[in-house]
């Protein structure tokens, strides 16, 4: 068991920010548009109107109330406003709604007013000018079925009172001759993408943070919260129970509400998800969201060290506790396994806490997290089950001693490296220049070697117990530490040995050094940054395009570049066919005032142009129908596609096939 508990230490932080490469952002072709919108006026006299709109809903869809909610997670509210600028009309009372009784919505668990199938709101108005005016009428909502709410939306309608028309949309919005002018520039009218729809891809992704929850419940066990409580709890059933039979029905039954509470605690996410997406798809390159994460992740790291504990209530526990004892049957089973996650809390919240950076810094969102929720309670939930099933496995178990303290201050040493990972993305994002790459090595460096001294007993934690032997599963995880430092060290020269490709996407790219590299691109290629410069430069040199939609914060995208665009073949190809365009999509760099702009979506609202990022995200959506990173298009340079674009490539000969095809396709077109 400790030996398997030393291999799952180096185990789990791999794991842990493998999570941050799943970045699968293709658009869902399924958009679900469940509510439709009419408008209408109805004329009283010359100077009294009534607006009518009808909101026509597919069955088991909600819209919800005007009237906001009184609970702390609540829908959105739908609200009506009206244009008056020019105060030539003025508002009669409120814009009414039906008259219906709160019902109980299962997604939100409370009694809350809402719609179906159809909904009709009225607005009285008086004119008080002479000529009758226009009346832009905007409606903000949000509609949820028993398992999901979709993003908010806004449905514009202009009202001609003079000659009773009704127009949807945002058709009359004022979008300036500027804004119209940078938005075309925008649209570079790729031909041949039509043939090639967007994929999705999510299976192995979920899969994956599914086996890191489940890594993390196994590492969660061997903590002193926890290992201690196996025997006890099992010994309780098998041997508190009228027979055997049901001393496992109910074991088994504490681990599958084990299983059940975790997998409860990420509902609140889809809540955020369905509500607005981009709060968590886009958590890997907000500057402040990853700096929280760092410093959370410092907290626990020290949590860990034994300097304090992290710890929720006393009161909760208690009171779930006397739940379970007073109640009995299933609901006081269920009452212990709450018990158990409560008391459990200062060993299992940090590891929590990294599954859920780990799994939202992805563009997967809830449903990740779901899954990684899943893993880690089955984790946990299993050995009260086996155990129980197999009564004597319990006396192979380890006994409970100083090694668990040892399992959790290591867990501190890989919080503390984790740490610096959300902070150096941040820094990326932002251009700070704090955490170079050699710089960022230099800390993990330091961090492995306190993780040595620690392991050898060099230094001491105040949870330690008297100092002893040095076992060998200690002894042999120190040593497996020594040589991770070792490879490490080259990464602080300007060698050729730099290139950690291990490594590869964990620390900041090669070109985002102490060291001159020449370039700002990877492995010293020439890459123009910009759109328009790169296709002049194509079309100088008669070359194609490698349009590489890329971000600071992508891991996948160091992975492609440290591992496939470094074989010399790949590089060659590269260095000398292409001309190499990489739009960093997450750079929060200001644009100049005179490029920021408003861009009018397809279906309606606008998206404020701030930031380079801003620019080349909408230029991927919009040209290349894809928001995910890496993203590789191969183009002529009449912007004529050579090939299917293709994503995360990590095969080195599939990726140099890609670019010889898409190269010979380039030839045979020039000698037409």
């Amino acid at each position: 068991m400790k030996y398997l508990a030393s291999l799952l230490l180096f185990v789990i932080p791999l794991l842990q920010l493998q999570a941050q490469y799943f970045n699968d952002g293709s658009e869902d072709s399924q958009m679900s548009d469940p509510i439709s919108w009419e408008a209408s006026v109805e004329k009283e006299n010359d100077s009294i109107f009534t607006l009518v709109f009808t909101a026509n809903l597919e069955e088991g869809w909600h819209l919800y109330s005007q009237k906001e909610a009184d609970i702390d997670i609540a829908p959105i509210a739908t609200t009506f406003s009206y244009n008056n600028a020019e105060e030539n009309f003025e508002l009669i009372g409120e814009t009414t709604e039906p008259d219906i009784e709160p019902i109980y919505d299962q997604v939100f668990e409370a009694d809350i007013t809402y719609f179906e199938d159809e909904a009709v709101f009225t607005q009285k108005i008086k004119v008080l000018a002479e000529s009758k005016p226009q009346i832009i009428a905007e409606i903000y909502f949000s509609v949820c079925d028993d398992e999901k709410c979709l993003p908010p939306e806004t449905e514009r309608f202009t009202i001609s009172l003079e000659e009773n028309e009704v127009t949807e949309g945002f058709t009359d919005l004022e979008i300036s001759e500027k804004d119209k002018e940078l938005t075309e520039a925008l649209n570079i009218e790729v031909s041949g993408m039509e043939k090639f729809a967007p994929e999705k891809e999510e299976g192995n992704n979920f899969l994956s943070i599914f086996l890191l929850g489940f890594v993390g419940g196994l590492i969660a066990l061997l903590t002193p919260c926890v290992f201690p409580m196996i025997p006890l709890t099992v010994s309780f059933f098998t041997k508190g129970a009228k027979n055997r039979q049901k001393g496992l029905v109910n074991a088994i039954l504490y681990g599958f509400f084990i299983f059940v509470i975790y997998l409860l605690l990420s509902l609140p996410f889809h809540l955020l998800d369905s509500v607005n997406p981009e709060i968590l798809n886009n958590i890997s390159t907000n500057v402040t969201l990853n700096i929280i994460f760092f410093i959370i992740f410092i907290i626990f790291a020290f949590s860990f060290f034994g300097y304090y504990e992290i710890t929720l209530p006393s009161s909760w526990s208690n009171k779930m506790d006397d739940k379970a004892s007073s109640v009995g049957g299933f609901v006081g089973i269920f009452f212990m396994a709450l018990t158990l996650a409560l008391v459990s809390f200062s060993c299992t919240g940090p590891i929590l806490g990294s599954l859920l950076g780990g799994s939202l810094t992805s563009d997967g969102g809830a449903m990740q997290l779901s899954m990684g929720m899943a893993g880690f309670g089955l984790a946990l939930a299993l050995p009260f089950a086996l155990f129980a099933l197999f009564p004597n496995w319990l006396n192979s178990l380890p006994k409970s001693g100083g090694w668990l303290n040892t399992v959790k201050v290591t867990l501190g040493f890989i919080e503390l490296g984790l740490a610096f990972k959300f902070l150096s993305n941040a820094d990326l994002v932002q251009h700070w220049g704090i955490l170079k790459r050699e710089i960022f090595l230099g800390i993990w460096i330091l961090v492995g070697l306190g993780l040595m001294a620690y392991l050898f007993g060099l230094i001491r934690f105040p949870h330690d117990g008297p100092k002893k032997k040095i076992s060998k599963a200690r002894f042999g995880v120190g040593v497996i530490t020594f040589f991770f430092v070792l490879y490490l060290i080259p990464g602080l020269t300007n060698t050729s040995t730099a290139n950690l490709k291990l490594l590869s996407g964990f620390p900041p790219p090669l070109f985002y050094s102490i060291y001159d590299k020449g370039t700002e691109a990877p492995l010293g290629l020439e890459a123009y940054k910009d759109w328009d410069k790169g296709l002049e430069a194509a079309r100088e040199q008669n070359k194609p395009i490698i349009l590489d939609f890329t971000g600071w914060a992508c891991v996948n995208c160091r992975k492609m570049e440290e591992q496939v665009w470094s074989n010399p073949e790949v590089f060659d190809v590269l260095n000398e066919e292409y001309i190499l365009i990489s739009l960093y999509v997450d750079d929060r760099k200001e644009l100049p005032e005179e490029a920021q702009f408003n861009y009018l979506k397809p279906k309606g609202g606008i998206k404020p142009i701030e930031t380079i990022g801003d620019k080349w995200a909408t230029f991927q959506t919009l040209n290349f129908q894809n928001n995910s990173q890496p993203f590789y298009v191969l183009l002529d340079n009449d912007v004529n596609l050579l090939n299917e674009p293709v994503g995360y490539t990590p095969n080195e000969a599939e990726y140099l096939s890609w670019l010889n095809e898409g190269l010979a396709k380039f030839q045979e077109t020039a000698k037409k």
